[in-house]
């Protein structure tokens, strides 16, 4: 049998044996060798990343941490560490739970996440007003405030979030607004790659699903988002926001080695493509 066509099953079970070989004593197999299948009765649902944590359950964490505490409460409550869960958003933009809920300003799930061992960040403590924490992060390492949160987010804007819900203390306020004043104070905490701006009615051109292979989800979607930027996800969701760098060419949330690029003919998109590094992919435009 070639390499090529072992089965997963196959080899889960071979390494499994491998191990039970070296563990267990030969009087276990001889008197028991007809219970030794009952170990394998699951493999075939186990995800391929398997022992990794299925990256469905990853998303949906990171996506509940942005606004659902209650289903977070659900999963978590059973299983502490996804409190720890990252997700890629598409070409590197890595989001952690406790980083989806700070930088909607969301103290309450934050709170939640850090008493299942989420690890906060100096955006988390940004965005809760922590002022002495944050400035001596930044005397530590004064180049801190530029660097950028998840999507592309700035310290500054995590700072400004943390004023969002009602129900701050007087002194929650006092701390969040102390700590704006610093960061504005400094003048490199909100600042973002220069874009050109592109207009509601020039976007629309993009707008629509992209194909590139034969796959059902093999493609890519353009919309616009609640902030009215247009954004390239997966074929029929929403992603990253797209920002205008020159001619049809745009960045993916200020990734740096990703660039995303328009074809047209007679003003009429007709493709796109996505250029990371050494790797190119032409998805072609349906509607």
């Amino acid at each position: 049998m070639s390499s090529k066509n072992v089965s997963r099953r196959a080899v889960i079970k071979s390494s499994a044996l491998g191990l039970l070989a070296v563990s267990i004593p030969n009087i276990v197999f001889s008197k028991n060798s007809n219970s030794i299948a009952s170990f394998f009765t699951t493999t075939e649902s186990l995800s391929l990343n398997y022992p990794s944590i299925d990256n469905e359950i990853v998303s949906t964490v990171v996506g509940a941490s942005h606004f659902n505490l209650e289903k977070l409460k659900k999963l978590l409550n059973k299983r502490p560490e996804l409190s720890r869960a990252t997700w890629d958003w598409g070409f590197g933009d890595w989001e952690t739970a406790i980083g989806a809920a700070s930088h909607v300003g969301r103290r309450d799930i934050v709170s939640f996440l850090m008493s299942k061992g989420a690890r906060p960040d100096v955006f988390t403590f940004a965005m809760l007003g922590e002022y002495e924490t944050v400035k001596s992060i930044i005397q530590a390492q004064p180049s801190i405030p530029e660097i950028l949160g998840p999507h592309g987010i700035t310290l500054l804007q995590h700072a400004k979030n943390g004023l969002r819900s009602d129900d701050l203390t007087l002194k929650q306020q006092n701390n969040s607004k102390k700590l704006i004043d610093y960061l504005e104070e400094l003048g490199n905490a909100d600042l973002k790659p220069k874009h050109k701006t592109l207009s509601v009615s020039d976007s629309e051109k993009y707008l629509g699903d992209y194909i590139y292979g034969d796959g059902e989800l093999d493609g890519f979607s353009i919309k616009r988002n609640m902030q009215d930027n247009i954004c390239l996800g997966r074929l029929g969701s929403y992603g990253g926001s797209l920002y205008l760098k020159s001619n049809n060419k745009f960045s993916y949330n200020y990734m740096p080695s990703v660039e995303i690029s328009f074809t047209l003919e007679e003003d009429k998109v007709i493709s796109l493509t996505v250029n990371e590094l050494d790797f190119t992919i032409t998805a072609k435009k349906t509607n």
